[in-house]
């Protein structure tokens, strides 16, 4: 597999990079596209996106995909929320009749790693800023998804004892020396005394979304027409 990068000045138009998308669609060598977001605050990322062949849909944001998903049908899956279920795929860990709680309802984590659980039988709540009585929620919970992009949010007082707690955030705080470290949206450390599996930030889930990526453009060279 060959990966290549277009890289863009921050002031570089949309249409410019509508342009290059399409040029990429028609492509017969190209088979997976992948938008790096977030984007500078004058595009439209969703107008972005919809503009990538769904065939060619590396990430699995396209709304055809996206629909494909809620539907039950074969597709190309949204990257991160895949590789969480390969996790539980790798660790036999059982996910029918489980309580699962997602703190967090983004297109990109959130919604679609709810649907995915829903597939394999789990009852799913989704939580997120707006939710009274989030520990009570969180308590609750067999399976803990933190996916809210608030570092360190989820202390051990908020995860029922032998929780299967699943960590997507990644956040930069900053140390005295200025270099900065890498946390998750999870207390660790607390967490993972109480917890029966937990992910590690860094080191857990982005190598996994990374491999999902692959895989999605993967399964786009199999699908797509021959050269």
């Amino acid at each position: 597999m060959t990966s290549f990068g277009k890289h863009f000045p921050a002031n570089t138009t949309p249409e410019e990079l509508i342009a290059v998308i399409k040029q990429l669609n028609k492509d017969p060598h190209v088979d997976g596209i992948l938008v790096q977001l977030p984007l500078p605050n004058h595009f439209d990322s969703v107008a972005l996106l919809h503009t990538i062949a769904p065939e060619k849909d590396a990430d699995g944001l396209h709304p055809t995909n996206l629909g494909k998903l809620v539907r039950g049908e074969k597709g190309l899956r949204s990257c991160t929320p895949a590789g969480i279920m390969e996790i539980f795929k790798e660790y036999n860990i059982e996910l029918a009749g489980k309580k699962a709680v997602v703190v967090g309802r983004s297109i990109l984590v959130g919604k679609p790693i709810a649907l995915m659980l829903l597939e394999e039988n789990a009852t799913v709540t989704i939580a997120h800023s707006k939710t009274p009585n989030l520990q009570e929620v969180t308590r609750e919970a067999d399976i803990l998804i933190a996916a809210v992009g608030k570092p360190q949010m989820i202390t051990a007082d908020m995860v029922k004892p032998n929780a299967v707690v699943i960590d997507v955030g990644i956040n930069r705080l900053e140390t005295p020396d200025g270099k900065g470290r890498l946390v998750g949206d999870v207390v660790y450390d607390e967490v993972k005394q109480i917890a029966s599996y937990i992910t590690p930030v860094p080191g857990g889930v982005g190598p996994m979304t990374v491999a999902m990526l692959l895989q999605n453009t993967y399964e786009s060279y199999l699908t797509l027409p021959c050269r």
